[in-house]
């Protein structure tokens, strides 16, 4: 079945590797290194990402329509000549924000059992 004609919610729940490149890349198309810089970031420190679960990620996720490879170069004078950029397909937009608002209803009952003791 292709992406187009599956629901994003079909794709829940996300992997965290698959969850955090795609919130890495939803402010705008990133190079891989860029993306494990992101993820550590995004994380605190929490999630440090290796290079052969991004590019075995990124291999599915681009099979899955959740992201594609940008044509786009920045100038050549600053950039190396092979290194490929991705970016959030329209449906890897929907599947991340789907995924969003599941982690949010989850964030809610946690609150609303007080869990966390009021932190």
């Amino acid at each position: 079945m292709s992406q187009t004609k599956k629901r994003p919610e079909e794709m829940l729940p996300l992997t965290p590797a698959v969850f955090h490149i795609l919130l890495a890349l939803a402010d705008g198309e990133k190079h891989g290194y860029a993306i494990m810089q992101e993820v550590e970031a995004i994380s605190q420190g929490t999630v440090n990402m290796g290079p052969g679960t991004l590019y075995g990620s990124i291999k599915r996720m681009l099979k899955a329509g959740l992201i594609k490879e940008t044509d786009d170069r920045p100038d050549p004078e600053m950039d190396h000549q092979q290194r490929r950029y991705y970016q959030l397909s329209d449906f890897g937009e929907r599947v991340l924000k789907a995924e969003a608002f599941r982690l949010t209803s989850v964030v809610r009952a946690i609150q609303r059992k007080n869990i966390l003791g009021g932190i």
